[in-house]
């Protein structure tokens, strides 16, 4: 479930943002689970442990959901190291 949260809320942080949606397809490509195209749901997404790791260590709650801020300003510094 909070994989989920974590999804949509990133979503409706990305969506105000254009020239960020590149940037998160090709993040989000980049933290897909190995082998994704095999397993329900048959979508590039990251694993829930994974998402749960990076909840707990930027928030200190594995069921954190982020901020818009945070996504948008995460987005960005990726564009800036590509």
């Amino acid at each position: 479930m909070s994989r989920l949260r974590v999804g949509l809320a990133s979503a409706r942080a990305v969506a105000p943002h254009p020239s960020l949606w590149p940037v998160a397809v090709s993040t989000i490509a980049s933290t897909a689970r190995r082998g994704w195209w095999r397993r329900p749901p048959f979508v590039p997404v990251p694993s829930a442990d994974y998402v749960a790791f990076r909840m707990l260590t930027h928030y200190g709650d594995a069921e954190a959901v982020p901020a818009a801020d945070d996504v948008v300003r995460y987005l960005e510094w990726c564009r800036e190291r590509r």
